[in-house]
């Protein structure tokens, strides 16, 4: 492991807006936040919007300095990535804003029912041939729904379109309230409107520069669960 990563990997451990606590749910063990989110750690009753699958927490932070009364959650296995986002948010001085290391499988030791009231899902790993891995199977669904209230919304943002077109199939299977979608967010305006637009559009991740630069189109899929 690189010099610079290690010294990343030192620096998040020390944030006070990153959470590693690493519990596993057989562990047996109740995580000291989860249904206290917002009275101990953000010291508000605010709206909770967890992004998935952080990485570097563009979503995160774009999103909390857009929205202050709002709290903001990023979640990512990746400290070295989770990096940017937290030292950028205590840069800024986002009080809004924090960070979970550990996978999603785990997400429901961090989060009680109801606590999370919408979830971001920007550029998540496609598991071409692993359907059930991906971030809108089922199986993670049914932990969005025991943590997030019925109707709550996902966003999904991914230049895979095969994954696209799985969570629009996931979204007609289920019944699911498909909100919007679209199979190329750039050129798309009249149909996402111009507040969704923006959001799209002016918060990129690392990843979507890189999609952008290599002339991929970039997908968009919002329901309720």
């Amino acid at each position: 492991m690189g010099h610079r990563k290690l010294k990343k990997f030192a620096e998040v451990a020390e944030f006070p807006n990153v959470i590693q606590t690493h519990l596993f749910p057989e562990d047996g063990i109740t995580f000291p936040l989860k249904g206290k989110w917002k009275p101990d750690y953000f010291k508000n009753g605010n709206p909770i919007v967890l992004e998935l699958g952080c990485g570097r927490g563009e979503y995160t932070v774009g999103l909390a300095r857009r929205f202050p009364n709002r709290n903001f959650i990023g979640m990512d296995i990746k400290g070295a990535r989770i990096w940017k986002g937290a030292k950028a948010a205590i840069e800024e001085n986002l009080a809004n804003a924090a960070f979970v290391r550990n996978r999603i499988d785990f997400i429901e030791t961090y989060f009680a029912p109801g606590e999370a009231s919408e979830i971001w899902i920007p550029f998540p790993d496609p598991f071409p041939g692993k359907e059930q891995k991906r971030l809108v199977a089922p199986p993670f669904i049914k932990r969005y729904r025991n943590l997030a209230p019925s109707g709550s919304i996902i966003h999904l943002k991914t230049d895979n379109h095969d994954l696209y077109e799985y969570a629009l199939e996931q979204v007609n299977e289920h019944h699911y309230p498909l909100l919007c979608h679209s199979a190329n967010v750039y050129s798309d305006i009249e149909t996402l409107g111009p507040d969704r637009f923006a959001l799209l559009t002016e918060i990129q991740t690392y990843y979507e520069k890189l999609f952008l630069a290599a002339g991929s189109k970039i997908h968009y899929v919002e329901f309720r669960i």
